[in-house]
């Protein structure tokens, strides 16, 4: 059976948790209903818990960018 080869992704599609569309959806700039605004919320709460996992398998295997990303993330600094 043959499998179809992926194209690897460009750059600059390359996004961090959130979609273009979640984005929108969230500024408050998409006219959608309350029900998947909500749906939204969810998915995303899934994605930051999710973040968990990938801490610790940056800490595992990398020396620094598990704490590259803490430095992101829990930056107070605005």
């Amino acid at each position: 059976m043959a499998t179809a080869e992926k194209q690897p992704m460009p750059d600059k599609d390359y996004r961090a948790i959130l979609t273009e569309r979640e984005k929108e959806i969230l500024r408050g700039d998409a006219d959608v209903s309350e029900k998947y605004y909500y749906r939204v919320i969810t998915r995303v709460r899934k994605k930051i818990e999710a973040l968990e996992a990938d801490l610790q398998l940056l800490d595992e295997h990398h020396d620094s960018l598990g704490d590259e990303m803490r430095d992101v993330v829990c930056d107070s600094t605005e």
